[in-house]
């Protein structure tokens, strides 16, 4: 790997200490991952350049499936090749899975974690001030003409006031940025300057826009290669399942619908979510609604990416069926690989191919317009999550839980104005929840 950066390249050991590290402490869904990577890969370490991790990044928002877990994968990819995605990738989401193994072990044994809900209950609004900041922070380098500022309200508004699914607002944002780009490009020369200037003198960094990395660009063997070995790991699964259990049906349902779940993830866990209930609950009856719902509430109270919450569904799918924790532990497992093995195909496969598009101006202003939009659905899922956060006793906004709304404020101006830690700050907000069961209700 060549590169002009007087930044020392890590490790695997460092990078692993990391990731491993991230899947821990990885709160507030993917704009708050973001946020952890960014703050340090890019502001702490200079392992990447702004320049790099924005361009992977919009690879990742384009894909199905959890984007913070692909970034992971591939800056990965970027640091230490194939060995080191899989790795970053890996490690992301192992915490989170074993975690949700507990809780989910405690669920169908006790039915009620008042402990562990306090302890997280006052997470959430750290959270809530966690994401404002990645949404200000992306806002600020990703919306760089009136129009990329169009495009996000256009979004917002599709998403939130009309349901509009968010492959379809990806998919118009590209066709949005092709037409402006060919008939009016002369309203994005105005911002090129800027967009210059974020990548203006990378060379502190390791990784930069002059870096340039082995194996990329287009190589059909081994992509062929990849797309083989990924349909060979699909199917061993399945193929084990049908020789050694009797209910093979189960197992393969099982298989079939989260592999299927995997590749409609659009717009992260909540695009997918209508899907998944009604599927497992009114189809194949795995869970009940309100199983579905304490669910949820685990996944959104838990490290990694919200989609573990299918996990879940995995996990109780499989108990209900054989009313044993070992079936159910399986079923968790099982689910696990089917939802994440698509992930690692997207970005071994496509991140080399990305690479050489990244001095590509015509992609780039796409991709920056792909950017503009999800800025949009983080306002929405912002909202979305601050009035489950702020108005957790009703439909509507009132009653306003004021303490929660306090501990926003006070989280945003610790981060933002102090720049205090994030680690540091989710343990502050962990023990303020703690506090705040015993003390005040």
């Amino acid at each position: 790997m060549e590169s002009t950066t007087f930044t020392k390249k890590p490790s695997l050991k460092e990078a692993l200490h990391f990731w491993l590290k991230l899947g821990f402490i990885s709160f507030g869904g993917p704009a708050g991952q973001v946020a952890i990577m960014h703050e340090f890969l890019v502001e702490k370490k200079k392992w990447i350049s702004e320049s790099k991790f924005m361009h992977a990044l919009n690879y990742c928002m384009v894909l199905p499936g959890p984007e913070a877990q692909q970034l992971a994968t591939y800056i990965g990819w970027l640091l230490h090749g194939r060995l080191g995605g899989l790795a970053a990738g890996i490690l992301f989401v192992l915490p989170s899975v074993f975690i949700l193994l507990g809780l989910s072990i405690l669920y169908v044994t006790f039915g009620n974690i008042p402990w562990i809900y306090a302890l997280f209950n006052g997470l959430k609004p750290a959270v809530i001030a966690i994401i404002i900041l990645a949404l200000i922070k992306i806002g600020k380098k990703s919306l760089l003409s009136y129009f990329h500022y169009a495009v996000a309200v256009i979004s917002f508004i599709g998403i939130f006031f009309f349901n509009i699914p968010f492959p379809i607002l990806i998919i118009t944002a590209v066709i949005l940025g092709l037409v402006i780009q060919k008939w009016f490009p002369k309203f994005l020369h105005e911002k090129s300057k800027t967009e210059k200037n974020t990548s203006i003198d990378e060379s502190e960094y390791l990784i930069n826009n002059q870096t340039i990395l082995p194996e990329t660009g287009f190589n059909s063997k081994r992509l062929f290669k990849q797309i083989g070995t990924t349909l060979l790991l699909w199917a061993l699964p399945l193929v084990t399942f049908a020789l050694l259990v009797k209910d093979f049906e189960f197992w393969k349902n099982l298989s079939v619908f989260f592999s299927q779940a995997a590749l409609v993830t659009f717009g992260g866990a909540y695009a997918v979510l209508p899907y998944v209930a009604q599927m497992s609950v009114e189809k194949f009856h795995w869970l009940s609604s309100y199983e579905m719902i304490d669910g949820l509430a685990l996944g959104e109270t838990t490290p990694g990416p919200l989609i573990m919450v299918l996990v879940f569904v995995g996990f109780m799918g499989a108990y209900n069926h054989y009313n044993s924790i070992a079936w159910g532990s399986l079923g968790l497992l099982t689910t696990t690989f089917y939802t994440f093995l698509p992930c690692f195909l997207f970005i071994l496969a496509g991140a080399p191919i990305i690479e050489k598009t990244q001095e590509n101006q015509s992609v780039k202003r796409i991709l920056s317009f792909v950017t503009a939009a999800v800025v949009g659905v983080i306002l929405n899922l912002t909202l979305y999550l601050s009035k489950a956060v702020l108005f957790p006793k009703s439909l509507y906004f009132w009653p306003l839980d004021y303490t929660s709304l306090i501990w926003v404020i006070i989280s945003f101006i610790a981060l933002y104005r102090f720049k205090l830690n994030m680690i540091l700050w989710i343990g502050i907000s962990a023990v303020f929840g703690v506090v705040r069961y015993l003390f005040l209700i």
